[in-house]
């Protein structure tokens, strides 16, 4: 496996421009110009884009194949990716996800993204049929933040355990006393819809601190990735020693 970074070629920011797919699943599909393979060749890769300067990317891949720059406008930067884990290590994480829970209506599956879910059952609750119909003085409709938080950290608890490790929590001290909180944070929670696909899905960037628990577990998951929408840059773990 390898670990790659694909920037654009210092000066040639212009033509990497013209030559970048601009979209989520456009970021996917153009991504594939750096794996040549046959057509039918499954995805083996993970990626995320990071956001750089002049609002051009940078994307992080994790991939069976090494790639190829297909451009002089981008260049890549690889090594061999050969983790080495040992159980209670501990390590500073960033994970863009896509936080959702599966269930069956009328049959048939459906995944919904846990903050949307969230506010439905509060909503069916409380006897509201959209969120700005609820007002804001209401004491028991709970900040956007607050459920963001809590929903997508309870999903990634949820996976961790399967996937290898626990989140971290630590102890805070202020005027109030002492309380125990979770060393990760939720951010940039937002809802996208892939151009050309009748496709919509949410991300959110985790950051905070774990503990591995499985080191076989959790080299999988640093190699195939955390939860659905991969295809759109969803899933790659990133860590580095705290």
């Amino acid at each position: 496996m390898y670990f790659s970074l694909i920037t654009p070629t210092p000066g040639a920011e212009r033509e990497a421009a013209m030559q970048w797919a601009k979209s989520p699943y456009g970021d996917h599909q153009w991504l594939w110009r750096f794996l040549a393979a046959e057509p039918g060749t499954p995805r083996d890769f993970l990626f995320r884009r990071r956001d750089g300067e002049n609002s051009m990317p940078g994307f992080y891949v994790v991939s069976a194949r090494k790639p190829q720059s297909f451009s002089d406008a981008w260049q890549v930067e690889s090594r061999v990716y050969d983790p080495q884990l040992q159980e209670g290590q501990r390590l500073a994480f960033e994970l863009r996800a896509n936080p959702v829970v599966t269930h069956t209506v009328n049959g048939k599956s459906r995944r919904d993204d846990v903050v949307m879910q969230e506010k439905k059952r509060l909503l069916a609750e409380h006897k509201f049929r959209r969120w700005a119909d609820w007002p804001d003085e209401d004491e028991a409709k709970p900040a956007l933040y607050e459920m963001v938080q809590a929903r997508c950290l309870d999903w990634l608890e949820r996976r961790a355990e399967q996937a290898g490790f626990r989140v971290l929590t630590r102890e805070l001290h202020d005027e109030y006393g002492s309380r125990v909180v979770k060393a990760a944070r939720v951010d940039g929670y937002a809802q996208h819809r892939a151009e050309h696909k009748d496709i919509r899905f949410s991300t959110v960037d985790f950051t905070g601190e774990l503990e591995i628990t499985n080191t076989t577990a959790f080299r999988k998951s640093l190699l195939e990735g955390i939860g659905p929408a991969k295809a759109f840059g969803c899933g790659l773990l990133l860590v580095r020693r705290i």
